[in-house]
């Protein structure tokens, strides 16, 4: 049985942009190679943090909305840890109704998408 994830990493502000869509690339594939299931992507860019981390005031953002084995979490935090470009990340179980309000909230970015056009 699949559960409902959704993980937000933050990669050093010192990398480039090939750099950040390989460090992206790697945990997309790495979800999929381990059985699981990209359900949604945002990237949010670079953004001011809010402490310092490693001497750093920015970051860039990267969330993952996914389906997966319970096990491959523990993996993937692991890879996580390893890679130095990640100076931050936070992986957490949706329940039934925060997977029905990331929904809804996709939906209505779509819905204003539309509109804007």
């Amino acid at each position: 049985m699949l559960k409902h994830y959704e993980t937000v990493f933050i990669a050093t502000p010192v990398l480039s942009d090939v750099q950040i869509k390989e460090a992206v690339k790697k945990y997309r594939d790495f979800i999929t190679d381990n059985g699981g299931e990209i359900v949604h992507e945002e990237d949010w860019g670079l953004k001011k943090l809010a402490y310092p981390i490693q001497k750093k005031t920015t970051g860039f953002y990267h969330l993952i909305e996914f389906k997966a084995d319970s096990a491959m979490i523990a993996k993937m935090e692991i890879q996580y840890r390893r890679d130095e470009r990640i100076i931050r990340f936070l992986t957490f179980a949706l329940d039934k109704h925060a997977a029905a309000y990331a929904e809804k909230r996709r939906s209505n970015k779509s819905e204003s998408k539309v509109k804007e056009a």
